[in-house]
């Protein structure tokens, strides 16, 4: 029995065994199949992933106007001496820091001094000479014409109003002479960098010549140069960022300006006076650039501006296209007045009429407007006065488009019709009879108002 019990539990263990065996095939179906599931959703991920990367992409480069053809800009002051003469001192080196007012170089005084010195002797001559012909003139005035003889007193008088004349020559001629020894001292006129100092101590300056060129340092700008497919979206005032190519901070200004011309090829002549025009292909049509000017608000930290910097001008106009959607999101005045208009005339009304109503609330102000109404609303066809009871104006309902006008001149309006409907209806006319049932009014306010 022990045999038997012991073999009856081998057999049983063995066929577990096999059902195990035959079971294992299951789990290796199921995880085959999420391995075949497994490189479409990696796929799906790729795809949405590089989507989102578009979109965000073409936003970046296509949703902002933006150019990586930027200039740097800056205004260069250039130095000519006034007067000629030798550099005796040069203050300033190449590329040196100056302040407004500092001296860069100067010029050989010594011929200017000694102008000055000959002209303040001239100058008390011809005043020694002035004091001394005004005396002679006095003096000869005084005479009587027994002693000094008319045209001699002219004369006198005369010769002291020349030689007064010659003292205010001589005197602007040693102010000249002043003036043209400050001038050999060339001092700076604005806050900058010298830059490409040619001149030497020692070389001859001439009047006119350019000495020494200073870089404005309150000066630098850059211009964007956008195709002129970009320009719709651009305005003054839309913030703008700059990326110069030599550093990573970014510089940032608003747009101060759009160039209004850019040279033309085609319009200059040529020697016989004729157009100069450029053969183009008649299927590609190349864009041309307009300069924007950006200003620069502040420099970061690190950067040193030089003028003629590449830089790449992006400019941020979403702030405006958003103010431009929500004006357009909400209908205009004329807008308003258009559908109050059309729901009137499927109503057979006025065109103002329903001002009040429930539907055309938000229309009262424009409608009041347009309408000349004072109080908001409108009266039926037919009606002489407005609904409002408090409103002592009549307002005629007509079938006609309303017309701005302001509540005096609609009361002007109103009483030439009335005066009108008078005189018809004195002539017998139809057109007074029906203006005067509209607009009824006493005999007497309106014979006295209308001159009858």
């Amino acid at each position: 029995m022990v045999d038997v019990e012991a073999r009856t539990r081998r057999e049983a263990q063995e066929d577990s065994v096999v059902i195990t065996r035959a079971a294992e095939p299951v789990p290796q179906i199921a995880s085959s199949r999420r391995l075949s599931l497994s490189p479409l959703l990696i796929t799906l991920a790729t795809v949405a992933v590089a989507v989102v990367l578009g979109g965000a992409m073409w936003d970046a480069y296509m949703g902002a106007p933006w150019t990586r053809d930027g200039t740097v800009r800056v205004y260069v002051v250039t130095m000519a001496p006034q007067v000629a003469g030798q550099i005796v001192e040069l203050t300033v080196k190449d590329n040196q820091f100056v302040h407004k007012g500092d001296l860069l170089l100067v010029i050989d005084p010594t011929d200017y001094k000694i102008a000055v010195s000959l002209n303040e002797a001239a100058v008390q001559q011809a005043e020694a000479n002035a004091q001394n012909a005004e005396r002679e003139s006095t003096r000869r005035q005084q005479l009587t014409s027994l002693a000094v003889t008319v045209e001699e007193k002219q004369t006198f008088a005369s010769n002291a109003v020349a030689v007064q004349a010659q003292y205010q020559q001589a005197v602007a001629k040693l102010e000249q002479a002043r003036v043209n020894l400050q001038r050999t001292e060339l001092r700076s006129p604005v806050t900058g960098w010298v830059t490409n100092l040619s001149a030497q101590l020692g070389d001859y300056a001439n009047v006119g010549t350019n000495v020494i060129s200073l870089v404005d340092a309150d000066s630098f700008w850059v211009d964007g140069y956008f195709e002129e497919t970009n320009l719709e979206p651009i305005r003054v005032g839309d913030p703008a960022s700059i990326k110069l190519m030599g550093y990573r901070q970014t510089v940032r200004g608003p747009v101060d300006s759009i160039a209004r011309g850019i040279n033309v090829a085609n319009a200059q002549p040529n020697g016989q006076g004729l157009a100069n025009v450029n053969p183009i292909f008649t299927w590609v049509r190349l864009a041309q650039r307009i300069p924007v000017r950006v200003h620069i608000d502040q420099v970061p930290e690190g950067v040193d501006l030089s003028a003629g910097m590449t830089a790449t001008v992006q400019i941020d106009p979403r702030p405006r296209q958003l103010a431009k959607r929500n004006r357009r999101a909400s209908p205009s005045r004329v807008e308003q007045f258009n559908l109050h208009r059309h729901a009137a005339r499927d109503s057979h009304l006025s065109p103002c009429v329903g001002a009040d109503s429930d539907n055309a609330g938000q229309t009262k102000a424009a409608v009041t407007r347009l309408c000349g109404c004072p109080c908001g609303h409108r009266a039926l066809r037919g009606r002489t006065r407005c609904k409002d009871t408090t409103s002592e104006r009549p307002w005629i309902a007509t079938g006609l488009p309303p017309t701005p006008m302001t509540s005096r001149r609609s009361t002007r309006f109103t009483e030439r019709m009335r005066c009108s409907s008078i005189r018809n209806r004195a002539s017998g006319s139809a057109a007074g009879a029906t203006f005067s049932r509209l607009a009824p009014r006493s005999r007497t306010g309106n014979a006295s108002r209308c001159g009858g």
